[in-house]
């Protein structure tokens, strides 16, 4: 096999790497919009349905209180996506390729399990959520709506034979109809302005709070997702790069990094939403807001949310998590195929590629909807578990993006500057403790 043909089989995404030109001294703003696009696909996994039930959890039960996790959070998603960016820049490779090729055989394919589970746990969420929003909008079956759901999202992947910039265009699309939503049903709730500027302060009352802990602890443990680290470090490749050229590259860094910050902010701005809807509409009420079709339902209820209750609102919302399923499902896709190709090396068609992902997907949760036939609070209590096992998965992810983005060897200079690093230990070894905690509480091991 040639020189060439081992450089081409070993790009990230082939089909679509280097597919965008970007013209040179073309100025700031034609500059950035070539770059806009793919933090959209980012910043959907930071706004997916199962960051929803915990957001509005948090607001209802503690008010605006944890704003200021939601900012933390947000601050540390900003900055590991930044690293994961600069990573596929610099390398031409992904995470998952880069992962595999410094470990054995043996470790990288334990390492590829656990980033294929993870996956399917970000899927559960995205899945159910889509079949949750039909059922609701349309009454078709929960199992039906998860099939659609599916099937929905390798069509509109085929979209990328007329370039990526169409998938860029639908998911940014489905962002802003989240994001107007919400913006929306906040602006009717009429929250409290000096209430919501004095929760994005942190306060030492969540310390001392068992149950504010352990929801902020599932709100940071279940907003940094492992599949969003290997999807920055592919989809960030996507705009040509001369690597041979330094300013060149140092412009693609700039921007990416730019464009992934605009997006996450947007993203921060939506969870922020959510949680303010959260203690607007529901603080100080008895209702239980455990399940997605609680909140539908409590959305038209006027004795829950008054004057402001109707089934516009019920209908609105059913719309955005139809938005927010559908678009975190075709960047969980992309995923799939960026780890397969990456960790195994796995040389089929490209419909094969992503039939078989879509497929180790869907099937655990369509297997758990199809046993659980009827009983959807137990189908949507799968979130839960999935939440877990995302924070279980985590650390295989981050840890080798912080080794690589400060490796000088690899990066050379522009590896991770001295302050990058040690915040990205901090904010890794936080994450880490904070979803042991997590996890050791969920499975009732400490109180």
């Amino acid at each position: 096999m040639s020189e060439k043909l081992d450089e081409v089989d070993s790009k990230s995404l082939d089909e679509i790497n280097g597919s965008i030109k970007v013209l040179k001294n073309a100025g700031f703003w034609k500059t950035l919009m070539a770059y806009s696009g793919p933090g959209f696909l980012i910043a959907v996994g930071y706004m997916d349905p199962g960051n929803w039930i915990t957001s509005i959890a948090g607001g209802a039960q503690f008010r605006y209180t944890l704003l200021s996790v939601i900012l933390l959070s947000s601050l540390i998603a900003m900055l590991l996506q930044a690293m994961s960016a600069r990573l596929g820049i610099v390398t031409g490779k992904d995470l998952a390729q880069l992962t595999r090729e410094r470990t054995s055989k043996r470790v990288g394919f334990l390492l590829w399990i656990v980033a294929e589970l993870a996956i399917m746990a970000t899927d559960i969420a995205e899945i159910i959520g889509s079949g949750i929003a039909l059922e609701l909008l349309f009454h078709i079956p929960l199992i039906i709506g998860i099939l659609i759901t599916a099937a929905d999202v390798l069509i509109l992947l085929l979209l990328m034979k007329l370039g990526f910039r169409k998938i860029e265009a639908i998911v940014a699309t489905l962002v802003a109809v989240i994001l107007i939503v919400f913006a929306y049903e906040v602006l009717l709730s009429d929250p409290s302005i000096s209430g919501i500027i004095k929760g994005y302060v942190p306060s030492v009352e969540i310390l001392g709070n068992n149950s504010m802990l352990y929801l902020s602890l599932g709100i940071v443990g279940a907003t940094v997702m492992p599949h969003d680290l290997y999807l920055g470090s592919s989809i960030s490749q996507t705009r040509e790069v001369d690597r041979k050229d330094r300013e060149n590259v140092a412009q693609a860094i700039r921007f990416s990094t730019i464009d992934s910050n605009m997006q996450l902010f947007l993203a921060f701005i939506v969870n922020s939403l959510l949680l303010i809807l959260g203690a607007a509409l529901f603080y100080g009420t008895d209702s239980s807001l455990g399940r997605f079709v609680d909140l539908f339902n409590a959305l038209s209820n006027n004795q829950i949310v008054g004057a402001i209750a109707s089934p516009v609102l019920s209908m609105l919302f059913a719309v955005a998590l139809l938005a927010s399923g559908q678009s975190s499902t075709i960047t969980g896709t992309l995923s799939g195929q960026i780890i397969m190709e990456g960790f195994i090396r796995l040389r089929v068609p490209l419909w094969v590629q992503r039939l078989v992902t879509r497929v180790l997907s869907v099937a655990p949760v369509l297997i758990f909807a199809i046993y659980y036939h009827g009983d959807e609070a137990k189908i949507e209590n799968l979130l839960t578990f999935s939440q877990v096992f995302l924070s279980v998965a985590l650390p295989f992810a981050v840890i080798p993006l912080v080794i690589y983005t400060s490796s000088k060897k690899l990066m050379g200079e522009f590896a991770n500057r001295a302050w990058v690093k040690w915040c990205a230990w901090t904010a890794t070894i936080v994450l880490i403790l904070l979803n042991i905690y997590l996890i050791l509480q969920t499975l009732g091991l400490i109180k």
